[in-house]
């Protein structure tokens, strides 16, 4: 079992936000709804739970069939005074220069609070519904490319020209500004292409929930790459779970069970394109729980699909969990549940409080706290019996 005495790991990041991706209405993976619209009224209650819960971001997610990310961004920025709307973008959907000129104006529009996540496609079939046949290589070469022309259209003082391989323009700019400094840029993905482009130039790297040591391997990766690159800083670590929680560590369980039953889909044939599926398939296989609380028979059922690994138990366990990749080095944490809005209520009543007091206690104090090393979760036999009872 891992040490949980008072000294920190030199990996520990300082700080911890909270990301929530936002739903535009109330269908769920446990109650799915034939809709692809936005209940208006819905989406207010659900964006103003994420203020009063404490959340500092909130993912807009980008699909062919989706929302417009950019718009809900701007309707999030008007329905709250201090969450930050992550928008996420593919390149391939909108030229570089009027990306920069819409995260501008979000931006300016939100008083600094714009961010974006850019998703170069891992799935061929997905790119194709809106015209890109890009091959997963140049997808990436065209992310660094779409990168370094976002910060130049927010940063030159003059008009300036460019060709490259993917995009050729004369005379713009300068371009519109954001609030204060350039907007935030956020790279996921689990191929080599994605460690290159995100550890050279990303300022944010997202990472789906894994077993710490691979985790803490993969941000060294993440870190070798910036270091390679001459850069000064390292990107913010983002992590993403899918917690499961109640009063104690067995109803938990309980509630798990019910929700892998309701959730799962058909297997679907060979084997998913873009590598963190292919990790997440990979690490359910050899185990179904790892670490103090992370599962991943809800990776299994659902092929890999997303961000898809729990954090199983009750709040303490859950948050002394989501500790465990703070000391890996992770400062941003997503959350969302399968019941969104009252899971997303309930986190930021029980969890997120948690979580906050300790890393009070830890800038205060400069050492760990008691929550760890009290609420041990699988480091301790009763919780595995939980865990495998029918």
């Amino acid at each position: 079992m891992t040490d949980f005495g008072s000294t920190l790991p030199p990996t520990a990041s300082p700080e911890v936000e909270f990301i929530s991706l936002s739903h535009l209405n109330p269908s769920t993976e446990l109650n799915p709804m034939p809709s692809r619209g936005i209940d208006l009224t819905y989406f207010r209650r659900y964006v103003h739970s994420l203020e009063e819960g404490g959340y500092d971001y909130t993912l807009l997610p980008y699909g062919a069939s989706s929302a417009d990310s950019f718009v809900v961004a701007s309707a999030v920025g008007q329905l709250t005074e201090r969450i930050k709307p992550i928008v996420a973008l593919r390149p391939n959907t909108t030229f570089p220069t009027v990306a920069a000129q819409k995260l501008a104006t979000l931006d300016q529009l939100t008083e600094g609070r714009a961010v974006v996540h850019l998703i170069s496609g891992g799935s061929d079939a997905e790119q194709a519904r809106q015209g890109d046949y890009l091959p997963k290589q140049k997808r990436y070469a065209r992310t660094a490319e779409f990168i370094d022309l976002l910060r130049r259209s927010w940063t030159e003082p003059a008009p300036f020209s460019h060709e490259g391989e993917f995009y050729k323009f004369d005379e713009f700019g300068p371009g519109f500004a954001p609030y204060e400094s350039p907007v935030p840029i956020s790279i996921g993905g689990q191929s080599a292409e994605a460690f290159a482009v995100g550890g050279a130039k990303a300022d944010i790297f997202s990472f789906w929930g894994e077993p710490l040591a691979d985790l803490r391997s993969e941000i060294d990766r993440v870190n070798g790459i910036a270091r390679a690159a001459g850069r000064t800083t390292r990107p913010r670590i983002w992590v993403t779970f899918r917690p499961i929680i109640a009063p104690t560590d067995e109803l938990a369980w309980a509630k798990a069970k019910e929700y892998v039953d309701r959730i799962a889909r058909p297997r679907q044939p060979g084997t998913p394109q873009n590598v963190g599926s292919q990790r997440a398939l990979a690490f359910a296989n050899q185990s179904d729980l790892y670490d103090r609380a992370l599962w991943t028979r809800t990776a299994a059922v659902t092929n890999g699909a997303g961000a898809s690994t729990a954090l199983v138990g009750s709040p303490e366990t859950v948050a002394a969990a989501i500790l465990d990749y703070v000391d890996q080095g992770a400062s941003l944490v997503s959350i969302r549940g399968y019941d969104t809005l009252a899971d997303a209520v309930d986190y930021g009543r029980y969890v997120l409080p948690l979580v906050r007091q300790e890393i009070a206690h830890r800038q205060a104090t400069g050492q760990r706290g008691t929550l760890q090393a009290e609420h041990l979760g699988n480091y301790r036999p009763e919780y595995a019996g939980f865990a495998g009872r029918p």
